[in-house]
């Protein structure tokens, strides 16, 4: 289709005495319905995938760790929680490099040399090496995720971004699931170090289709870093009080979702429960919930509007959460399921809400969604160890029930807020 050819507006943090291409000129835009959509979608659908897959498959290792090298679930938790760190911080910086060396080639190197880390953890020698190999994983995935939210909110037509990033979404919940599941079947058979092993072997077959299917950006030109003005851009989201409360909102949906399914296993393996690794892996299936709902609700949103359906999607978020409480397996794996199908619905809407609101600097802006959603997978999801330890499932429930109904107060700030005007398109 044809576009308006007005000036972009040059973007924070770069050199604006480049030259700058038309942003939104006569290059036509990925829309929903055509094969260029179809290939896009499969590309963020595996980055998705090896973004969950190889950060949270851990989590169901997480008793194994605690059993193999003497240490309590808060410490076993550093697997993860120090990757999500480096992760998050990687992502400020990530996203910048982002702006000068393109989207794409910074998410194929990414998606690469994580998978590759992920096969050397395997053969860790010790816990202390592992969780060397692991945080410089998290720092090697950082350029992925808040590079490929940027590209979807440049490439993809604004009627069609809801359920772009809705698929995107569903990828992570896809790596998240075959992650966990796979990793509690080898582990249950083998050890972790085979099941290590069998993700970074996923995660490169994962970098081989992304790499294939995703084409260059078309409506971003590469520029000049200059650190000032990278400064200035951060700032500049910061200031804006829609951006400010969203960030808000993927540190507690993050948090609230890695610190369930990072201590949902010890519930299950603990009396009166009993389970064995291999069912908790297979428990986590429903992950396969959140690929749905992240889908159907980001497209939903784009026809009814976010600040409609995401207090709707928190609140699913808790009735879950309460059904845990429940103490039999059928009660925690439905549970679960409604839980994961609130926060994923929930992080979908936020995600695509922030490309929204984000009128130039768009990697930044997602950097920093990101930044704020793996600090709260790291500190909620630590802070959840030792809630486990002192009072149990109730505790860890109590501190994610704590952050939904906060989210949900937020969510009820961000409905009376009015939408900023986006540039002709």
């Amino acid at each position: 289709m044809s576009l308006s050819t007005t000036t972009a507006t040059p973007i924070a943090g770069l050199d604006a005495s480049r030259p700058v291409e038309k942003i939104y000129g006569e290059t036509p835009y990925i829309q929903q319905g055509t094969a260029e959509f179809f290939r896009t979608s499969i590309a963020l659908l595996c980055a998705g995938f090896a973004t969950f897959a190889l950060l949270y498959c851990v989590q169901p290792l997480l008793p194994a760790f605690s059993q193999e090298f003497g240490i309590g679930a808060a410490a076993s938790s550093l697997s993860l929680s120090l990757p999500s760190i480096a992760l998050a911080f990687g992502t400020l910086i990530a996203s910048s490099l982002s702006e000068a060396f393109g989207r794409k080639p910074l998410m194929v190197g990414a998606v690469f040399a994580s998978s590759a880390l992920t096969l050397a953890s395997a053969f860790a020698p010790s816990w202390e090496s592992f969780l060397v190999l692991r945080t410089l994983q998290g720092l090697a995935l950082s350029g992925l995720p808040a590079a490929a939210m940027a590209y979807l909110a440049e490439e993809v037509h604004p009627r069609s971004i809801g359920l772009a990033m809705g698929l995107y979404i569903s990828g992570n919940a896809l790596g998240g699931m075959a992650g966990r599941v796979g990793v509690g079947l080898v582990s249950d058979h083998y050890s972790w170090h085979y099941a290590m092993g069998f993700m970074g072997v996923l995660g490169l077959l994962s970098a081989g289709l992304f790499l294939v299917n995703l084409r260059p950006s078309r409506h971003f030109t590469p520029r000049a870093l200059n650190v000032g003005a990278l400064a200035g851009g951060f700032a500049t989201h910061l200031r804006e009080p829609g951006l400010r409360v969203l960030f808000l909102e993927g540190f507690l949906i993050m948090g609230g979702l890695v610190t369930l399914y990072n201590y949902i296993g010890y519930r299950l393996m603990a009396p009166p429960l009993g389970l064995s690794q291999t069912l908790i892996g297979l428990i986590f299936t429903v992950y396969i919930v959140g690929i749905g709902s992240s889908t159907f609700v980001g497209a939903l949103g784009d026809r009814l509007g976010r600040a409609r359906l995401f207090w709707i999607a928190l609140g699913i978020a808790i009735l879950g959460l309460l059904v845990t409480l429940i103490p039999t397996v059928t009660a925690a794996v439905l549970g679960l399921a409604i839980t994961t199908f609130g926060f994923f619905a929930a992080h979908s809407m936020a995600s695509a809400w922030v490309g929204r609101r984000a009128i130039r600097a768009k990697a930044q802006a997602s950097s920093l969604y990101l930044f704020c959603c793996y600090m709260g997978a790291s500190v909620l999801g630590s802070t959840g160890g030792w809630l486990w330890s002192g009072w149990g499932w109730g505790g860890v429930v109590s501190l994610i029930g704590g952050a939904m109904l906060l989210a949900i107060g937020c969510a009820a700030w961000l409905s009376r807020l009015k939408p900023v005007a986006q540039p002709a398109a």
